[in-house]
């Protein structure tokens, strides 16, 4: 594979795609390095829209032409998400409206008295939802994870999940996810694998990750659209209330107060008419990124991550911050502590002097920032510097990084 696959080609001043994956952009000049975020959309999930809208219609709510194309369209996008992710027989995929939105509905899923073990560096999305929470402090290594995991599995009893990231939003360091849901599996504690990070860096398998469900956003996987996934064991799903009382959750309704049936399957949780555009979104760039070379992605992210990190080491004003070290695997996220350094003022000086897009925050993880940072007291609320994040993926190429390097050295010289 061409190290530059995913990158759009200029022609007498049009924009030209080199592939399904190729990102959409109408500035050939702007560096964005803020994927974590929301990455841009590629020509895959865009196309896929643009044919569909003509004969856009209604979802499961009628028998025209439109409406019963859109219906075959959104429960195709299902079958590609379920194959994108290894769903197993008797899996569910439900569309909801992002990460945040899957994993809310999950936790209000659970079984009454279920006991949430959770690592206290998450992102908010999968630090907040959850009731009963054995919260964990974050270890400063892969086995030490393992280690904390068994120790607090220990004599717990009842119904328990573990919801583990796939890789952080602030280091881009992958958890060892895998190990996590073994030992889990062991004590009989079920999995939940926050995949935001993840799923746009690299396969994602709930057989090989071990996991029960999986939780994904469109807008971090090019498909901008707001959808996002939950996939995974239908039967808490299934015993559960509907996340949203509505149309499409509700089969049939009486005329009697409480005399109703609710639906089965993913129509329980999808009330209200579904997303259509961003399932289809997300279901075009799952085929297009299974249709890839995904090893080959992966070499060229390594190669990118390799020579960011390398620049960086020999700025001293930037400190690059890690939860498991130096070592750990990584996606294409870098954190960056700037010791005497604003890091919202050094992001603004990068975008409007150098016209480079990058985030500086503390990215929904308040607890994993101020202790990366050193800042505040374990527990407290308080305000930290945060941190400045670079993050990258499918159209960004070498040149990118040593423009970013030579910019960030300018703005913390000067």
């Amino acid at each position: 594979m061409s190290p530059d696959i995913g990158k759009r080609r200029t022609r007498g001043g049009a924009v030209m795609p080199s592939s399904s994956l190729a990102v959409i952009s109408d500035d050939s000049d702007f560096v964005h390095f803020d994927y974590a975020a929301s990455a841009p959309c590629i020509e895959a999930a865009a196309t896929a829209v643009q044919e569909l809208l003509p004969r856009y219609g209604s979802v499961h709510r009628g028998t025209g032409i439109r409406s019963q194309a859109s219906t075959l369209a959104y429960e195709l996008a299902r079958d590609v998400v379920a194959e994108f992710v290894g769903a197993r027989p008797g899996d569910t995929v439900i569309f909801t409206r992002n990460t945040t939105d899957a994993l809310n509905l999950l936790a209000r899923a659970l079984p009454e008295g279920t006991t949430t073990v959770q690592f206290d560096g998450e992102h908010h999305a999968n630090l907040l939802p959850w009731p009963n929470p054995l919260r964990l402090p974050t270890p400063s290594s892969a086995d030490e994870a393992v280690t904390v995991l068994k120790e607090a599995l220990d004599g717990l009893a009842g119904p328990a999940v573990l919801t583990v990231t796939g890789a952080s939003n602030v280091t881009g360091e992958v958890w060892p996810v895998r190990e996590l849901a073994d030992v889990a599996h062991s004590y009989g504690v079920r999995v939940v694998v926050d995949a935001a990070q993840l799923a746009p860096h690299r396969p994602v398998d709930l057989e090989d990750l071990g996991a029960d469900w999986i939780a994904f956003s469109g807008h971090k996987l090019y498909a901008p659209f707001g959808a996002g996934v939950l996939a995974g064991r239908s039967d808490w799903l299934d015993a559960a209330e509907p996340y949203l009382a509505g149309g499409g959750a509700s089969a049939a309704v009486g005329d009697r107060l409480g005399d109703l049936v609710w639906a089965t399957g993913a129509a329980r949780h999808e009330g209200g008419t579904p997303n259509l555009l961003g399932a289809v979104a997300i279901a075009a760039v799952c085929e297009a990124l299974a249709a890839t070379d995904r090893f080959a992605l992966h070499q060229h992210e390594q190669l990118l991550l390799a020579r960011l990190r390398d620049g960086l080491a020999a700025i001293p004003e930037a400190s690059e911050v890690s939860v498991f070290g130096p070592d750990q695997p990584r996606v294409g996220i870098v954190s960056l502590d700037l010791p005497g350094h604003d890091p919202a003022e050094v992001a603004r000086r990068l975008g409007q002097e150098h016209n480079i897009g990058v985030r500086a925050g503390q990215f929904c993880a308040h607890p994993l920032v101020r202790r990366l940072t050193a800042t505040g007291e374990t527990g407290s609320c308080e305000q930290t510097r945060g941190l400045l994040r670079i993050s990258f993926g499918l159209g960004s190429d070498i040149d990118d990084v040593e423009r970013l390097l030579v910019a960030l050295a300018a703005v913390l010289r000067t």
